[in-house]
């Protein structure tokens, strides 16, 4: 499934904005490198869908993650780092949610946009 509900004040209580509003977080870590390096800048769309493949803030069992969401052909869903030292978070069984999508970056001026397909 590509949709996934949030909760009314879930983005509120990250952000302190608007719930629709994008907002920025800096990268910390080198997690999601080389495509974005710690300290870079980036802007999370708030978002009820999840495209297949995506960059996503989300949440898992409480905790916030960055990374790449994937659904394989199967079903499963997980979140993988772009690093390969560390491992995927497979989604099954977990409570989780999807905070927002990253919809662009920023490492020193330099702004690249990510653009998603719309779900089915």
């Amino acid at each position: 499934m590509d949709t996934f509900k949030l909760p009314e004040d879930a983005l509120y209580e990250i952000s302190g904005c608007a719930q629709r509003e994008p907002f920025a977080l800096q990268v910390l870590g080198d997690e999601m490198e080389p495509e974005f390096p710690n300290g870079c800048i980036i802007i999370i769309e708030p978002s009820h869908s999840c495209p297949n493949p995506s960059y996503v803030f989300a949440e898992v069992e409480g905790v916030r993650w960055f990374r790449e969401y994937h659904r394989d052909p199967d079903g499963r869903e997980r979140l993988v780092a772009l690093n390969p030292l560390y491992p995927e978070i497979d989604l099954t069984g977990l409570e989780w949610l999807v905070l927002g999508v990253i919809v662009q970056r920023n490492i020193r001026r330099r702004i690249k946009h990510y653009n998603y397909p719309l779900p089915a």
